[in-house]
């Protein structure tokens, strides 16, 4: 049975396990397809957002009479073409870069069914996100949603029990974070200490 865009993000939003199991055949090229629009969906109100946000702080600066910069006038414009240009080439690159990454547990857990089929899951399990991670402070829920998606994609495209594919997604989650955690910690650590100075006692303390 082929789906259409808005019956696939009906049901990956609300009944994925059945949506994956009539998704199973898709190509990998059917999935980027789908993928492009609604990531494009994505791009367009992210961009809406940011200008809406840029001319909003522009014109609070305005207010309290601070100086615009030469391009104030045109922060908004520029802020939502940035914000439209990253979303689309960093939600591009980044679903096969996470496919493959995420494919390396997933095929340790058991998985056997292909790289193609944990890069659908990814993609597939991106429709929350994509379609509700625009609206401020739902993109949370939706990311929260997104992953849970992503679960149960794993676990029915590759015949794995929910635990395990939980399993996979959970560690292609944190052993990044820990690098991240621990690259920050260093970055910090090898700052100078001039840069966060601490209470002076200044000149004369205690009597001397």
């Amino acid at each position: 049975m082929v789906l259409s865009i808005v019956e696939r993000i009906k049901g990956f939003l609300f009944s994925p396990s059945d949506t994956f199991d009539a998704s199973r055949e898709d190509s990998l090229g059917d999935a980027f397809k789908y993928f492009v629009v609604i990531l494009a969906i994505y791009a367009v109100l992210s961009a809406i957002i940011a200008a809406v946000a840029f001319s909003m702080i522009a014109g609070m600066f305005g207010m309290f009479g601070v100086p615009q910069m030469p391009f104030g006038a045109v922060a908004g414009p520029l802020a939502a073409v940035g914000v439209f240009i990253a979303a689309l080439i960093g939600g591009i690159i980044g679903i096969f870069i996470g496919g493959v990454w995420l494919h390396i547990w997933v095929y340790l857990v058991g998985g056997r069914n292909g790289m193609g089929q944990t890069i659908k899951a990814v993609i597939y399990g991106m429709t929350p996100s994509l379609i509700l991670g625009w609206i401020p402070i739902v993109g949370f829920i939706a990311g929260i949603w997104a992953l849970i998606v992503e679960i149960i994609g794993v676990r029915q495209l590759h015949d794995l029990t929910t635990g395990k594919a939980a399993l996979a997604v959970i560690i292609a989650i944190v052993i990044p974070a820990i690098i991240i955690g621990i690259l920050v910690a260093a970055f910090i650590a090898m700052m100078p200490g001039q840069m966060f100075p601490g209470p002076s006692m200044g000149p004369g303390f205690g009597g001397f």
